[in-house]
C-alpha cells in the first residue's frame, strides 16, 4: 500500500468528476498561448507549458496506469525519461535546464498523448475502484493543481521577459483591491494541536497531527501591501545592510535587487507592476508579491523600527499562522488567495513524520532542507487546493511565486 491513510470521503463518481475538472483546466490555461509561449524556458527554476501539461499526464501513465493497467503499454517509452521531474525510483530524467530545448515532440502530439492517457484512467476509475488505486488519482489531481499554478507563475515569468509586456489575459479580469487599515489581532498562544488529522486528501508532509507551544503573540488581520513596500524602498530598505540576514544582504549584491520581482519604472520614475494582465501602474492597495524569504524578513525587520503600528513586527511561525487560520476560518483576513505567505519555519519533518511508501515517498521528505515553509495560498492556486494545514516551501531565494507576507510579534 502506498498509503497508509487511503482517503475513505470520496467516491469513485466523485474522483471521477474532479479528475474530469483538473484534467479540464489545465488545457483551459493554455487557451490564450501560442505553440511558441508553450515550448520556452525562462529559467532553470521555471518549465515550459508543454512540459506541465506532459508531465502531468506522464503522471498518470507511471504512477497509476502502469501498475494498475493490465495490458500496459507506453505511449512512448522516452517519454517516461522526458518528462519525469526527480523521480530517481522511476529512472533517467532529461535535464531540468534543458526542458525548452524539447522542440519534439510538439505540443499538438502532448495534446493528443494526455487524451490518451485520459481515457484509459477514467476506464480504469469504472472498472477497478479500489482504495489504493482511487488514492492515487487523488495525488494525481492535487498534482496536477500544483503544476496549475506552476504553469501560471512560469508563463508571467516567461511573458515577463518580453520587453512588449505581453498579456496573458484581458485586465477586465483583474479583481480590484481596496486596502484596510493594518490592526495586529491577537493569536492562538499556548498549546496549540497543528497538522492534519482527518480522512479527506492531504499531504504526507502535514502530518502526523502534533501540539506545538505558541508564546502569546499578535498577527496582522492582512498581508503587507504594496504602499508599506515602497515606503520600505524610498528610505533605502535595499541599501542599509542592517535589515538584511548575511545571507540575504550576499544574495542582494550579487543578483543586484532593488525592488519586488516583476516591479519596474516608467520614464517619470513611477513604479509599475508586471502581471499576467500586462504592465500596469502600481496598485498601492494590493498585497505585495514576488518577494524572497531574505525580503521578508528584511522588511519585518525594518517594519518594526520604521512604520507607525509596526512595532515588534517579525515573521509568524507556520504553528501561528496555522492555529490563526483555523480560529479565522470564517474571516476575512486574506488567508488564502492573495499570496502565498512566508513563515520564520524551516520546513523540516513533524514529530513522528512518516514518508508514503513506495515511489510516492520521494513527493515531499527529501526535499525537508534548506527551505521556508509559506501558508495561505495565492491568486494562481485552484481554487479548494489549499487549506490551513497545507504546507508550501521554497528556497530562500526564491520570488517568481507569488510569495508575500503577513506580520507578527510577540505579546498582545
Amino acid at each position: 500500500m502506498l498509503n497508509k491513510t487511503v482517503s475513505q470521503s470520496s467516491s469513485a463518481d466523485e474522483i471521477l468528476e474532479q479528475f474530469h475538472r483538473s484534467r479540464k483546466h489545465s488545457t483551459d490555461l493554455i487557451v490564450n498561448l501560442n505553440p511558441e509561449d508553450c515550448q520556452a524556458q525562462s529559467m532553470e527554476d521555471a518549465s515550459p507549458a508543454k512540459w506541465h501539461l506532459a508531465h502531468v499526464t506522464w503522471f498518470y501513465e507511471v504512477m497509476v496506469l502502469k501498475p494498475f493497467e493490465e495490458k500496459f503499454a507506453y505511449w512512448n517509452p522516452e517519454f517516461a525519461v522526458l518528462f519525469n521531474s526527480y523521480y530517481n525510483g522511476i529512472g533517467d530524467k532529461h535535464p531540468r535546464s534543458k526542458r525548452g530545448l524539447l522542440t519534439r515532440p510538439s505540443l499538438a502530439e502532448v495534446i493528443e498523448w494526455r487524451k490518451n492517457i485520459e481515457d484509459r484512467v477514467i476506464k480504469l476509475i469504472k472498472e477497478k475502484s479500489s482504495a489504493e488505486l482511487l488514492w492515487l488519482i487523488q495525488l494525481g489531481i492535487n498534482h496536477e493543481q500544483q503544476h496549475q499554478e506552476l504553469l501560471l507563475t512560469d508563463i508571467h515569468h516567461l511573458l515577463s521577459n518580453n520587453s512588449l509586456f505581453p498579456a496573458y489575459e484581458s485586465q477586465s479580469h483583474h479583481i480590484p483591491t481596496s486596502e484596510k487599515p493594518f490592526q495586529w489581532i491577537k493569536g492562538v498562544s499556548g498549546l496549540v494541536e497543528t497538522g492534519y488529522e482527518g480522512n479527506d486528501f492531504h499531504f504526507d508532509n502535514e502530518r502526523p497531527k502534533h501540539s506545538a507551544l505558541n508564546q502569546t503573540h499578535s498577527i496582522g488581520n492582512r498581508l503587507v501591501s504594496n504602499s508599506e513596500w515602497l515606503q520600505f524602498i524610498e528610505d533605502g530598505g535595499y541599501q542599509h545592510f542592517q535589515w538584511w540576514l548575511d545571507a540575504g544582504w550576499a544574495w542582494l549584491q550579487t543578483e543586484k535587487i532593488s525592488a519586488p520581482l516583476y516591479w519596474n519604472k516608467d520614464a517619470q520614475n513611477q513604479f509599475f507592476r508586471f502581471s499576467l494582465y500586462g504592465n500596469s501602474l502600481l496598485d498601492m492597495h494590493a498585497p505585495v508579491s514576488n518577494i524572497s524569504y531574505f525580503e521578508a524578513d528584511a522588511f519585518s525587520r525594518w517594519a518594526s523600527q520604521n512604520l507607525t503600528g509596526f512595532a515588534g513586527a517579525r515573521l509568524p511561525t507556520e504553528f501561528e499562522w496555522e492555529a490563526f487560520a483555523r480560529s479565522n476560518s470564517e474571516s476575512h483576513y486574506d488567508l488564502f488567495g492573495k499570496a502565498w505567505q512566508w513563515t520564520s519555519s524551516n520546513y523540516s519533518p513533524y514529530p513522528g513524520y512518516q514518508p508514503w511508501g513506495g515511489i510516492a515517498g520521494e513527493y515531499n521528505g527529501k526535499f525537508m532542507v534548506n527551505q521556508m515553509v509559506l501558508k495561505g495560498s495565492s491568486e494562481y492556486t485552484p481554487v479548494g487546493h489549499s487549506r490551513d494545514t497545507y504546507r508550501n516551501f521554497f528556497p530562500t531565494h526564491a520570488r517568481w511565486q507569488m510569495t508575500g507576507l503577513r506580520l507578527a510579534k510577540d505579546g498582545i
